[in-house]
């Protein structure tokens, strides 16, 4: 009852005051970060809830192809990469604890809508419309971020960071491991069970943010500060290097259980085994992406976030590539790919997973850190003030780098479905599809953040001869 009476709104908040966080401002920070991982996780099963659905959709029940599968899984990642923008603009304006109640209410929408159509087999095109409604569960990331930006230092936004988004993606395993219950119990037909769990959930993460969370006053967040992040080089690079962590987890989280199944039929499983099969194997994945997140923000605090990028991307070339070999040697072989050959496709996935979660923590540590430094820039402002236009511009291009991100996701299982529809019916020319970016990516990581041998400490602003310099050799 204390936590309804007491005012919901904070007037002062300045986390870099050791003293105030000391005295009772962590404890604070950490409420609204526990209250904000259960509704961003919640808000992520959603987003992801069609990544399990396609398990329940037999081809001979809902005359949908693994063709028309890809694109059914693409299409809310498209419309929650689009949400993202505005979403992370809104805690800002109406209040984090605010928003984050509203969109946790608005998960009530996909989740019946989903619950219907799934019982009542309708047309395609019905069905991409409600894939894209439940986009508004990928929007919630962007708000959460943005609003748990605000809440801690620079010191500790590595790891506040990465355990904001860990918790969060770890809703791509839950929903597929609840989906992995229903169909070894009671088969692949009964989807609505999942779809009712979540309406539970769903009202429980409204509940807890209206009890646990705070708003900050005095926040300035718009559609004009984004676009002045965008002025500078650096958020579109990391923009890029966003595609290559967290485009592929979430483009992979919903894709790697319908290689498995599209895997397993070819073996000669029926509908309901390959479902299963694949349920069995699909959670794994996106449960190693999220657990490993928070260690990469952790790493970027200690390291730079710089380097941890650069060396994820150097091991997903090598997992890619592994990847790409065995899908190759797959396609020169007559028949289904033989026990080794699934071994390693689901190794390198899962390699990937991981590689991925680390390679999100480290580059979503770089964004604050590049603002912080940009700071120094500002003529006429106060130390309060540069400190203001930090979180607040890092904050707006936390919304448009997860925006940026998501659509990674979209390539993904584009250029899957183009691969699989094709005359060799594989993931092989995907695979070096995303082999190729990742080296575009290890390239671009090393010439703007790791190349130069810098003393300078993290986030430090240096002059030269031709003007101001970021400190990118470790400071990133």
């Amino acid at each position: 009852m204390h936590a309804l009476m007491r005012s919901r709104w904070i007037d002062h908040w300045n986390a870099e005051d050791v003293e105030a966080w000391e005295a009772g401002g962590k404890n604070v920070a950490r409420r609204n970060l526990i209250a904000s991982i259960f509704a961003e996780h919640i808000g992520f099963s959603v987003w992801s809830i069609w990544s399990v659905m396609v398990l329940f959709m037999p081809e001979e029940v809902y005359g949908i192809d693994p063709g028309g599968k890809f694109i059914l899984m693409a299409v809310p990642i498209a419309c929650g990469a689009m949400l993202r923008i505005p979403y992370s603009i809104a805690p800002a304006k109406f209040g984090g604890r605010n928003f984050t109640i509203f969109s946790a209410l608005l998960l009530f929408i996909p989740a019946v809508l989903t619950t219907y159509f799934m019982l009542h087999p309708a047309s395609y095109p019905t069905y991409l419309v409600v894939a894209a409604v439940a986009g508004v569960g990928g929007g919630n990331f962007a708000s959460s971020m943005a609003n748990i930006n605000l809440f801690y230092p620079q010191r500790l936004k590595g790891l506040a960071l990465g355990l904001n988004a860990g918790g969060g993606n770890l809703g791509v395993t839950v929903i597929q491991l609840l989906s992995l219950l229903v169909i070894a119990t009671v088969g692949n037909r009964r989807p609505e069970i999942v779809c009712a769990i979540y309406l539970v959930l769903i009202a429980a993460a409204a509940v807890c943010a209206a009890v646990m969370m705070d708003n900050i006053s005095g926040q300035h967040a718009s559609l004009k500060r984004m676009l002045e992040a965008l002025r500078f080089r650096h958020s579109w690079i990391l923009s890029l290097l966003y595609i290559g962590t967290f485009g592929s987890f979430i483009g992979f989280s919903f894709a790697f259980g319908q290689i498995m199944q599209i895997n397993y039929k070819a073996a000669g499983e029926t509908a309901a085994q390959a479902a299963l099969h694949a349920a069995q194997i699909a959670w794994l994945g996106p449960l190693l992406g999220a657990l490993f997140r928070p260690i990469g923000g952790k790493f970027a605090d200690r390291m730079g976030g710089g380097r941890v990028t650069f060396s994820v991307f150097i091991a997903m070339m090598g997992a890619g590539g592994l990847l790409a070999y065995t899908s190759h040697a797959d396609d020169l072989q007559p028949g289904a790919a033989t026990h080794g050959q699934m071994t390693t496709y689901i190794v390198g996935f899962l390699i990937l997973f991981m590689l991925a979660g680390i390679g999100n923590g480290s580059t979503y540590k770089m964004i604050p850190v590049v603002f912080e430094a940009k700071s120094h820039d500002l003529e006429g402002l106060s130390v309060a003030e540069r400190a203001a236009w930090s979180r607040s511009t890092a904050g707006a291009l936390l919304g448009f780098a997860g925006a940026i991100g998501s659509l990674g996701g979209v390539l993904i299982n584009m250029t899957l479905r183009q691969s699989y529809t094709g005359p060799a019916h594989s993931g092989t020319h995907a695979f070096y599809v995303f082999l190729t970016f990742y080296v575009i990516c290890a390239v671009v990581t090393w010439w703007f953040f790791v190349r130069r041998s810098d003393p300078q400490p993290v986030g430090v602003v240096h002059r030269t001869p031709f003007g101001a310099k970021l400190a990118v050799a470790g400071g990133f």
